[in-house]
């Protein structure tokens, strides 16, 4: 009985297989992506436009560092720092190929309160004054980026064991709505946290809940200390980076290379200010003294890390939120795969990692990586040719940079937020689209503004996943009945050499950001299925219908794996157990027909709803040469009849 029990016990080991070499390449590759794309990379072609890309994301980089340390509280040098450390490291371990990560506005303003609440200004005077060994700076200066590295730090280990405990798929609970209510929110904050700047006021650093209207109060109580030349600097910075960026982008694609404006409006604000003298004739505020160089690695302090878990929280998810959405975009753009667990890894490692250089919480924005699309930047390679252009700021160009005025630097954060800025203009879409997506936006917006973008973010979250659950109950599904009448139409109806050639799914779910993702999967994995047009009509009939999305997870059932069509076939989607969807839904709906028009597939839907027809119209660009919304599954057949453009044979399933 004994010696069984051992053998039962040693079973498991029995059964375990010793890794391998090829295992360990394989794990390589799928940890470190650079590994997967640099065996890959063309020289001849893709060179040039990353070199080129990279020279511009470094005056990004360069502009946005020195304007976010200051939002974030700290020296600006410190911001140069994080746009170069977190940038080579995300190259390394990331996988969206046109991801600039840096210091990210929304990360700078959560790790500002942190700063401020563990040395506040006032503690200033009480610190000594000695200059540390570190680049010649304050005590104070480096209390304080200490504590935006501390920030940084436990924001990291916080996204890294995310990764281990593989929470990358719970990310389908944000939705779009929900995360440009956020960064909308955020960026209102961050304009709000330079008017100090712009209108050339003293203010104390005001935050927590409602802070942005006390900040505003402040403002019109104190109205007649605004400084007349520092707004006027402010609103002709803003104009000149306006007008230019316009010009830049209408233009992009006769000129290969843009205007540098950022670099130019800092080179000729600081010329001008040193010229004057702006500093001592007007009291205008300047950047000051920017040391050369980079320091020795330094733990950041970990005997604060308890007091800054709050912001750390909400530095690792606001920033993983913001920069997933960009890499995923982007993937979709360049028709490649981003791993939502990867990102964590690479963007967790990112801020531990760079914690250790004096860096500030980092993230992907959205206007570098917009700056790269526009460039025409390939791979990583880009943002790795940017870090050696900030390395030589950092040791040549920085300390020139003394008279740029702080208004200037403000004006380059408000407009480089204008991507996010713009994003008011989805509430006419999501009115169109889904009007309770249009109130969680609304909503999140103001929960955001209200508090803080990670009180924001949950909100969202939490209110979007109650509504979608108090919805599912009311869900029907077609009964067996009106299937089998269906059929009965299709058989009788058409011929059999037509009805070979077509492919009927009928959606019995809700359509949302739930099952959306799946639902995706599941309609692409049966258009690449085998193609099985050699077997006979009866044969094929024996197929039990499948069941694609059959509860509200979106589980496959084994028969979905059945083999199925060729390119150049027909797809009819049966809409009518489609009760409800969310714009996420509506969104995903529109990128199956994008996506089977591009793979040679023609599309049509049936029994699809007023509200269902004109959501799909508004959200995407659909044909309007052929018709696609078809009131019957007959009448879509006898249309593909008609059209004559299909060939392979073809099995009959069923959502």
């Amino acid at each position: 009985m004994t010696g069984a029990k051992r053998k039962k016990k040693s079973l498991p080991w029995s059964k375990m297989r010793i890794p391998r070499c090829e295992d360990f390449k394989q794990w390589c590759r799928r940890r470190l992506p650079i590994l997967e794309w640099a065996t890959h990379y063309s020289l001849k072609e893709s060179l040039l436009p990353d070199t080129v890309s990279g020279m511009m994301l470094a005056v990004q980089q360069v502009a946005q560092g020195l304007a976010f340390a200051v939002l974030s509280s700290v020296h600006p040098v410190f911001g140069l720092y994080g746009s170069l450390f977190p940038a080579i490291i995300y190259a390394i371990f990331g996988m969206g190929r046109h991801v600039a990560t840096g210091t990210f506005a929304l990360t700078s303003l959560i790790s500002a309160n942190a700063v401020e609440r563990l040395v506040p200004l006032s503690s200033q005077n009480l610190t000594t004054h000695s200059n540390t060994s570190v680049l010649g700076l304050s005590d104070f200066e480096m209390q304080r980026i200490g504590v935006a590295a501390a920030v940084s730090f436990l924001g990291g280990v916080i996204q890294v064991a995310m990764f281990v405990l593989q929470l990358g798929s719970a990310t389908f609970l944000i939705t779009e709505p929900v995360v440009s209510a956020m960064t909308t929110g955020a960026a209102t904050h961050v304009v709000t946290s330079q008017a100090k700047y712009l209108l050339g006021m003293k203010m104390p650093h005001i935050s927590g809940p409602l802070g942005f209207f006390y900040i505003y109060a402040y403002i019109f109580k104190n109205i007649k200390s605004v400084q007349l030349e520092a707004l006027l600097l402010s609103l002709l910075s803003i104009v000149v980076l306006v007008l230019v960026k316009e010009l830049n982008e209408q233009f992009k694609r006769k000129i290969k290379i843009v205007l540098p404006v950022d670099l130019v409006l800092m080179i000729a604000a600081s010329f001008t200010c040193y010229c004057t003298d702006m500093e001592n004739t007007y009291g205008l505020e300047v950047v000051g003294h920017i040391p050369k160089g980079i320091p020795p690695p330094r733990a950041p302090p970990m005997n604060i890390l308890s007091a800054v878990i709050t912001e750390a929280f909400g530095v690792a998810l606001v920033g993983y939120v913001a920069s997933l959405a960009l890499a995923q975009g982007s993937a979709k753009k360049f028709r490649y795969s981003v791993d939502d667990n990867q990102e964590f890894l690479a963007h967790g490692l990112s801020n531990v990692i760079a914690s250790f250089f004096f860096c500030i919480p980092s993230a992907a924005a959205m206007g570098r990586t917009a700056g790269l699309y526009s460039t025409g930047a390939k791979t990583q390679v880009a943002c790795l040719i940017s870090c050696i252009f900030v390395l030589i700021v950092i040791y040549t160009i920085g300390p020139l940079l003394y008279w740029l005025p702080m208004c200037v630097l403000a004006s380059i954060i408000v407009v480089g937020l204008k991507g996010m800025l713009i994003q008011f203009r989805d509430l006419k879409r999501y009115w169109n689209v889904d009007k309770i997506d249009w109130g969680i936006w609304v909503s999140t917006y103001i929960f955001t503004i209200c508090f803080a973008a990670n009180v924001g973010l949950l909100f969202g979250v939490v209110c979007t996943t109650a509504i979608v659950i108090g919805r599912f109950p009311r869900a029907k599904t077609l009964s067996t009945k009106n299937m089998k009448e269906m059929e009965f139409k299709v058989k009788t109806e058409m011929d059999d050499e037509t009805l070979q050639q077509v492919k009927i799914i009928s959606i019995n779910n809700p359509l949302v950001f739930l099952n959306a993702k799946k639902f995706h999967n599941d309609i692409m994995n049966i258009i690449q299925k085998e193609n099985i047009g050699n077997q006979p009509l009866d044969e094929i009939r024996k197929y039990e219908q499948s069941t694609l999305v059959s509860s509200l997870s979106g589980v496959c059932n084994e028969e979905a794996t059945q083999p199925c069509l060729n390119p150049k076939c027909s797809l009819v989607l049966d809409c009518s157990g489609l009760t409800f969807s969310d714009y996420t839904g509506v969104s995903m709906l529109v990128e199956v027909y994008m996506d089977c028009k591009n793979k040679s597939v023609d599309v049509s839907l049936v029994h699809c709803t007023a509200s269902l027809i004109k959501a799909m119209k508004y959200c995407g660009n659909l044909d309007s040469e052929k018709p696609i919304f078809f009131e019957s599954v007959s009448a879509a057949i006898s249309n593909i009849h008609l059209n004559k453009n299909l060939s392979i044979l073809s099995d009959h399933s069923e959502i």
